[in-house]
């Protein structure tokens, strides 16, 4: 059997990875891998965390399976989340969340309920896009088509660009939008571009799907769902896939969710059956300790503000390098090259150089970023953002 099977190559980020680890440099750079890390190069545990699961541990009395949909402590908290507590959606019962083995588990459980609902079925995908979005997808035979997002020469949206290929959309088809701090470019749709493409979703007949997997990280928990309750409020159905291992920390955990909203309650238990038919088929059950600790957190009024002021130091700190680095490249003669970074939002930014100039920085400085560019802005400190932007200018 296994003689017919082709040795794949590596995933790019899991590649680099190995090739970090690997790296006997003491002054190595990690900028590629996605994970949030503080001044000292960790991937901490929240300290709301640390007291939800305690108090977890100590509560918990059975390993009993916890259904398919998961806790409905953590559904409803999840759904405020995204919707906020008044939410007419919410409110009239036309919204289905169920939880998910993090957010990659959301993204394609909801891909297979599409193919169930149209076995001929588009998703549009931003240029560019989560590499891992194309598999997730694609690999539960949705069509996968592009629209033009990020222009590298300018560093902004080509939103005209977008807006005049979702034009040329079919009835029916779907489109993927990043809630917020877009993975990889980092530059985000406004209130009135978001409204603008809810409204042209309901013109043409298409579908939102919107993939939020850093709330919280740009502007803040509610501004960050800005395009998610535009969308609700516009148009008839959407959806949503939510993670949770960035804004609580809890990658290892795997806890993410899918949502949908239907026109009616009826559409909604009947896309609620199916959607626990498509988990009981790929993984019968989530994880369960995961969404505790979110439960725990979300339900309780001072591990929720603990949790929000831990996640606005982690949001500040982004936002404070993003900073430091436009003037470190300044300092250093870059005379403005770099400002974009500056006005972007989440954790991912390409600094557009080329990736021969990529392949340099490593091998020279041991510095390691995608061969695109795009680099992980929590991936730098003090410690190491001088080097880095040195580096930078040493190959221009």
């Amino acid at each position: 059997m296994f003689e017919q099977l082709d040795v794949l190559p590596a995933d790019p980020i899991l590649g680099l990875m190995a090739l970090h680890q690997q790296d006997p440099n003491p002054n190595k750079v990690d900028l590629g891998v996605g994970v949030y890390r503080d001044e000292q190069g960790r991937t901490p545990i929240l300290a709301s965390v640390k007291a939800a699961q305690q108090r977890h541990h100590e509560a918990e009395a059975t390993k009993a399976y916890i259904g398919p949909a998961g806790t409905e402590g953590f559904v409803s908290a999840t759904q405020t989340l995204l919707f906020g507590s008044e939410h007419a959606a919410v409110r009239d019962g036309r919204v289905v969340t169920v939880q998910t083995p993090g957010g990659c588990g959301a993204l394609r459980v909801a891909a297979e309920l599409i193919g169930r609902c149209n076995d001929a079925a588009t998703i549009w995908v931003s240029d560019p896009t989560w590499a891992n979005h194309v598999p997730l997808l694609g690999d539960a035979g949705i069509t996968i088509r592009e629209y033009p997002y990020y222009d590298r020469n300018t560093n902004s949206i080509r939103f005209d660009e977008m807006m005049a290929t979702l034009e040329r959309a079919e009835a029916g088809d779907l489109v993927l939008l990043h809630g917020c701090c877009h993975n990889p470019c980092g530059a985000d749709l406004t209130p009135e571009q978001w409204q603008a493409v809810a409204t042209l979703a309901v013109k043409r007949g298409l579908t939102p799907f919107i993939d939020i997997a850093y709330q919280g990280f740009a502007r803040g928990l509610d501004e960050d769902a800005d395009g998610i309750r535009v969308c609700a409020d516009t148009v008839p159905e959407l959806f949503v896939a939510s993670s949770c291992s960035k804004n609580f920390g809890l990658y290892r955990e795997r806890v993410g969710s899918v949502t949908l909203v239907a026109s009616d309650t009826q559409q909604a238990s009947a896309a609620r059956s199916q959607l626990i038919s498509v988990i009981r088929g790929i993984y019968s059950m989530p994880p369960s300790h995961g969404g505790a600790i979110v439960d725990i957190i979300l339900n309780d009024v001072e591990l929720r503000r603990q949790w929000t002021d831990e996640l606005g130091a982690m949001r500040d700190r982004i936002n404070e390098l993003r900073r430091q680095l436009v003037e470190s490249f300044n300092r250093k003669g870059a005379e403005g090259r770099f400002d974009f970074i500056a006005r972007q939002q989440g954790m991912f930014s390409f600094l557009g150089i080329a990736p021969e100039q990529v392949q340099k920085i490593r091998e020279a400085s041991s510095i390691y970023m995608l061969s695109s560019s795009r680099i992980n802005i929590a991936g730098l400190s003090r410690h190491n953002l001088d080097r880095v932007t040195g580096a930078v200018m040493s190959v221009l």
